[in-house]
């Protein structure tokens, strides 16, 4: 009685089926965003015919991917995994570079199936945090500006800097894609002709760090990402090194993307470095656990913090 009773919502989506990018995304060819790329220029065929944006899929229907096949299953999921990569100063994030350079993708651990999705970019002379995924859609959901995820950096800049240029930088600069500002700025204590902040932005434009402090005349030496969303970098990644989140991390970077739990468990907590010396940590500025200060009572706390004006759904 109960099967018979049972609404038929099941075999209607299957009937209906899924959006093409999604259902690629799910096996982690790609994130949603790149798949519609591919779409758009021709890489995409179902059934042999070129597919549109827009398109629906069931299991029965055959796709090919610049010629492959690509194998779906019904009812299994890869199982869901994220990795936190330190990325060092002059890697880039892509897969394949026409001039030979290093990228991140071949530092990255073996997968058995799928492949790994960057959660968005890192130009080749920024370091640090870079997410990477083997699930499509959490990695489209995380990149989403709808999402407003905080993203938080170490920024070395060249010789002072005004108060007049903090106060602008969270009030707000027109750029050549439109209006940015950082949330927060906590500023560190620098040596010489250095000085340290952190800044908090919930954006993720092309630059958008080095293009604000620029706009108000200051040279950003060096650049890191420290944290996005609830993911801390930490002390013990060493650059060109990766670790998997733990449960409590990835409880909490599924919440922001507005997912649940069930997409597969993380592996055991592992982490990978690649063969050779190890590194030592380099100095400078302590990571703080969040904006709001320093991670632990060791740490050189900061003398200064400029604040943004609320955001504007905030009231």
């Amino acid at each position: 009685m109960g099967t018979r009773n049972r609404p038929p919502r099941s075999r209607t989506s299957q009937k209906e089926g899924v959006r093409l990018q999604k259902a690629l995304a799910d096996t982690g060819l790609g994130s949603r965003r790149e798949i519609e790329d591919w779409i758009r220029v021709g890489r995409v065929r179902v059934n042999g015919k070129p597919a549109k944006l827009g398109d629906k899929i069931t299991l029965e229907d055959r796709v090919r991917v610049d010629g492959k096949e690509v194998r779906r299953r019904s009812g299994r999921k890869t199982g869901l995994r994220v990795i936190v990569y330190n990325k060092p100063a002059g890697e880039l994030v892509t897969r394949r570079d026409p001039e030979g350079r290093r990228t991140v993708f071949g530092r990255l651990p073996h997968l058995a199936t799928g492949r790994w999705i960057s959660v968005g970019r890192l130009d080749i002379n920024t370091s640090g945090l870079l997410l990477l995924t083997n699930n499509g859609e959490l990695a489209n959901r995380l990149m989403h500006p709808a999402r407003q995820v905080e993203r938080e950096y170490a920024v070395r800049i060249l010789g002072q800097v005004s108060g007049e240029a903090l106060a602008r930088l969270t009030r707000g600069i027109e750029l050549e894609d439109g209006l940015a500002r950082f949330e927060e700025i906590l500023e560190s204590e620098g040596k010489g002709a250095n000085r340290w902040f952190h800044v908090l932005l919930r954006d993720g434009r092309n630059r958008e760090v080095r293009r604000l402090w620029e706009a108000v005349g200051c040279q950003v030496s060096r650049l890191t990402r420290v944290r996005f969303g609830n993911v801390v970098l930490g002390p013990r990644v060493f650059a060109g090194h990766w670790r998997d989140l733990t449960e409590a991390e990835l409880g909490g970077l599924l919440e922001l993307a507005g997912m649940k739990r069930g997409e597969g468990s993380p592996a055991r907590k592992v982490t990978g470095r690649m063969p050779g010396k190890r590194p030592r940590p380099k100095s400078g500025p302590r990571r703080p656990s969040g904006p709001s200060g320093p991670s632990g009572p060791d740490e050189t706390r900061a003398n200064a913090r400029v604040r943004g004006p609320g955001r504007p759904e905030d009231g």
